[in-house]
C-alpha cells in the first residue's frame, strides 16, 4: 500500500496577481532548509480554472491544479496574494475566499495578504479572528462586522488565520514560516533580520543554522 503525498503549500494564482507578497514565502518553503531537509513541502500553484494567468509583472503561470481539485487533506496551507480583482472582480475571486473558509473549517492554515484580506472579509472570515490589512477603513469598506478585531500591525496570526498588508511581503512570509515550521526558531529570527533588517551578521546564523 503506498504512503500518502506529502501536503504541499498551495498557492492561488490568478491575474494581476502581485508578485512581491508571495515570493519571500515559497522561495524559503520550496529550499526545503530547516529542521524538515530539504524538499519537505512543495510549493503546487491552483487556479479559478487550468487557463494561464499573468500576473501583475506580466508574469505567465499555467496552475497546477484547479480549485475543484483542491482538498483541504492534501495541503498543508492556503496563500492568497494580492490582485487588484479582489475589489474589482469580487465575485470572480468569491470561490477562494469560499475556499478559505473551507480550509480553516477543516484546521489548515490560510495565509491571505493585501486585497485577499478584502475577499476574507466579504466572506466573514474576519469578523471573529484577529486580522490585518492594508488599513482598517479599507476593511471597512467591505461592510464586514470584524472592526473591533482589526490590529494595526504589519501581520498577524491568529490560530490558523495569518494576514497581512501590501507592504508587508517579509513580515507575512515571516509568520507563514513560523506556522510551517519550516525553519528552526533561532534560523527564522536569523532570516527575518537578514531580509527585512538587512543584518550581515545574520545571515552566519542562518547558513549555522541550515
Amino acid at each position: 500500500m503506498s504512503a500518502e503525498p506529502a501536503p504541499s503549500l498551495h498557492l492561488a494564482v490568478y491575474d494581476r496577481m502581485a508578485d512581491w507578497q508571495y515570493g519571500h514565502a515559497i522561495a524559503q518553503v520550496r529550499s526545503g532548509l530547516g529542521p524538515h531537509g530539504a524538499g519537505s513541502l512543495g510549493v503546487v500553484t491552483v487556479g479559478l480554472t487550468g487557463a494561464p494567468v499573468t500576473t501583475m509583472g506580466g508574469v505567465t503561470v499555467l496552475p497546477d491544479l484547479t480549485l475543484p481539485q483542491l482538498k483541504p487533506s492534501a495541503s498543508a496551507m492556503l496563500v492568497l496574494p494580492g490582485s487588484p480583482d479582489w475589489d474589482s472582480a469580487p465575485e470572480t475571486m468569491a470561490p477562494l475566499a469560499s475556499a478559505a473558509g473551507i480550509f480553516l473549517d477543516a484546521g489548515v492554515p490560510v495565509a491571505a495578504i493585501c486585497g485577499a484580506t478584502a475577499g476574507l472579509a466579504r466572506e466573514g472570515l474576519l469578523d471573529h479572528r484577529d486580522h490585518t490589512s492594508s488599513a482598517p477603513d479599507y476593511l471597512l469598506g467591505t461592510g464586514y462586522a470584524g472592526g473591533h478585531r482589526y490590529r494595526s500591525e504589519l501581520a498577524v496570526a491568529d490560530d490558523d488565520l495569518i494576514t497581512a498588508g501590501a507592504t508587508a511581503p517579509v513580515e507575512f512570509a515571516r509568520e507563514i514560516l513560523a506556522k510551517l515550521d519550516v525553519l528552526s526558531p533561532r534560523a527564522l529570527q536569523a532570516w527575518y533580520r537578514l531580509h527585512a533588517l538587512h543584518d550581515e551578521d545574520a545571515y552566519l546564523i542562518l547558513m549555522e543554522e541550515t
